[in-house]
Parts: structure tokens; C-alpha cells; sequence
């Protein structure tokens, strides 16, 4: 851990769409204790929606890093913001409310969104439908992954992101610059299509150092909620999950060797990747993204392949 964010946080009963401004001054908000239910914090028999606020600093020496934040479980439902920016959510809020009171609300931090240089601020909206309420459990704050896989190549940042469905989308040549703007990794919710289920596509272009010319590589894609297909100039390269979502491809890290004929070094390369998302979150929600040597790849995929099952999870890391 990084940053303890266990401790006391700014808090206030109530609802307003300004509290997750990260100008906003909430230094007559009320404290309260987190993780614990705000029953047992002075606010006995609340129901209904309430905000919290943290404040905290980030060091630049984590700019390259891998880091993410954890807010705990949050009874029953949360939006999450940093510095002002929908970032995550768990649970859906009223009137198709859907309890997450179990599920942890954690994101990869999108460093473009981060103040390396002065304040932070978490801003969390909860809705709690009955008994106890609150960020409640878990270990709130600061996190690298231990072992992460780093790309040599990242395609992270910016892509271009357009719901919906059309074969010509794969082409390296479709004209995509009127498509919506996009920090991947993260939920397509966060950024524009809350509560869209179906399909949806991402794209970006990039470019391979040419030391990097006559190598076949892999391709990380990350985790995908909740099926995928890949292509990389035009031509399929992999795919997760068919038609029907089994429940468990969210998990799995996209991982699809390319071959060093369908990678231009020093020139565009057009990456697409269609989505389908059955259920709450989707998209490409979470890294590692990019390029990397195969054996790089495979020392590392063999490290962390989990007692014969290949899929391991991701999840356990953060325990």
C-alpha cells in the first residue's frame, strides 16, 4: 500500500451532483470513520444517499507505475470520482436499483486525471436501500500491483470509442475521427454510455519502434467486460467468449499472439477491438495493454498460471 486511505473522510447526508467537484470546499462537512457502517458513526437508521470525500497527494514517482485505488465494499450502491471524474461504480442507483454491497469498488488510476503536484480529491455518491450503510469494508487506498506485466509497447491513453455494431469498424481504413474520445483502461459507463448493454467498439492507432522489426509479439488487450474480438490492421488476431456470455470472461487477460507480418514497424498500425457487454460494467476496463516479447510473456504467464488452471485471477492479487 502506498496511501492509507483508512481513517476519517468529509461526509454528507444528502445528494448533490457538485460534491464530486474536486474545487468544491467541504471543510464543513462532517467526519467520519472509514471503513464502518455510518450507523455505528453517528447517522443511526439512515437510509438513502449520502457522499464522501477524500483528499489526499499522489507522488510523480508513481507516473509510470501501475496503480490503483480501492474504496472497499460499499452497502449497497456507489459512483466514484476522482478529481471530478466518473472513474467506477458499483451496484445500480434507483429507480432500477440493483444492491453491490459485497463487490469492492477499486480502478486502475488513469494518470492523466491525477495532480502530481498538490490535492487529489475521492468523491464517492452512495445510496443505502435498508439496514446498514456506507463505504463498510475492505482496505481503502493507494495500491501497485505487485508483478505487474508492463508492455514494451503501451497503447493505453486516448481511443475512440463509438457503441453499436458494423464490420467495416475492423478496417485500418474506416474513418473513426468523429468517434467519442476515451482513456482506456476503464468502464465504458464512466465515460459517456452508462447503462449501455450490446456492443460497442474501440480503436486507436499507434506505432511499433522498428527495433521491434521481424519479432512476433503478443498482444495484451486487458480485461474485457464481457466478450471481445480483435483486430490488428484489418485482420483478426483472437478472440474471448462466443455469442453467449459464460460469466467468467470478464477475468481473463487478452493475451493474443500476432505475427510479425501484421505489425508495420514505423509506420500506423490500427487496432479494433469489438465489444459485448451483457450485464452492469463494460468495456476494456482494466490493463495491462499494449505489445510485449513472447518470452517475456510466457516467463511471466508461467509464474502466475494458478496450480494447472491457466486462468487465474486477478482478483487475487489485491488480497
Amino acid at each position: 500500500m502506498v496511501t492509507d486511505f483508512r481513517g476519517d473522510w468529509k461526509f454528507k447526508l444528502g445528494d448533490n451532483a457538485r460534491w464530486a467537484d474536486v474545487n468544491y470546499d467541504d471543510s464543513k462537512w462532517d467526519e467520519i470513520f472509514v471503513p464502518a457502517n455510518w450507523e455505528d458513526e453517528g447517522y443511526p437508521g439512515y437510509d438513502g444517499y449520502a457522499w464522501y470525500r477524500k483528499h489526499f497527494r499522489m507522488s510523480s514517482d508513481l507516473r509510470d507505475k501501475a496503480v490503483y485505488i480501492r474504496i472497499g465494499c460499499v452497502d449497497d450502491v456507489s459512483e466514484v470520482y476522482l478529481n471530478g471524474h466518473f472513474i467506477c461504480f458499483t451496484g445500480t442507483f434507483p429507480p432500477h436499483f440493483i444492491t453491490a454491497y459485497n463487490v469492492e469498488a477499486k480502478f486502475q488510476v488513469p494518470m492523466e486525471y491525477v495532480n502530481f503536484s498538490g490535492d487529489n480529491v475521492i468523491a464517492v455518491r452512495v445510496y443505502d436501500d435498508q439496514q446498514v450503510g456506507g463505504i463498510n469494508q475492505g482496505k481503502p487506498g493507494v495500491f501497485i500491483l505487485e508483478d505487474y506485466l508492463y508492455p514494451d509497447v503501451p497503447i493505453t491513453g486516448t481511443w475512440r470509442l463509438e457503441v453499436g455494431d458494423d464490420d467495416d469498424w475492423a478496417k485500418p481504413s474506416f474513418n473513426d475521427s468523429k468517434w467519442k474520445q476515451v482513456l482506456v483502461p476503464a468502464d465504458w459507463e464512466t465515460q459517456g454510455h452508462k447503462d449501455y448493454d450490446g456492443v460497442g467498439w474501440y480503436r486507436i492507432h499507434f506505432t511499433v519502434p522498428e527495433s521491434y522489426r521481424g519479432q512476433d509479439l503478443v498482444l495484451l488487450v486487458g480485461r474485457i467486460d464481457d466478450v471481445d474480438e480483435t483486430y490488428l490492421n484489418g485482420e483478426r488476431v483472437g478472440r474471448t467468449g462466443g455469442r453467449h456470455v459464460h460469466g467468467g470472461e470478464y477475468q481473463k487477460l487478452r493475451a493474443y499472439t500476432v505475427s510479425s507480418e501484421n505489425i508495420k514497424c514505423g509506420e500506423d498500425n490500427v487496432l479494433a477491438v469489438r465489444v459485448y457487454d451483457n450485464y452492469l460494467n463494460g468495456g476494456i476496463y482494466d490493463g495491462p495493454i499494449g505489445l510485449i516479447a513472447r518470452d517475456r510473456f510466457r516467463k511471466w504467464e508461467r509464474k502466475h498460471q494458478d496450480r494447472n488452471n491457466d486462468d487465474w485471477n486477478f482478483f487475487e492479487l489485491f488480497k
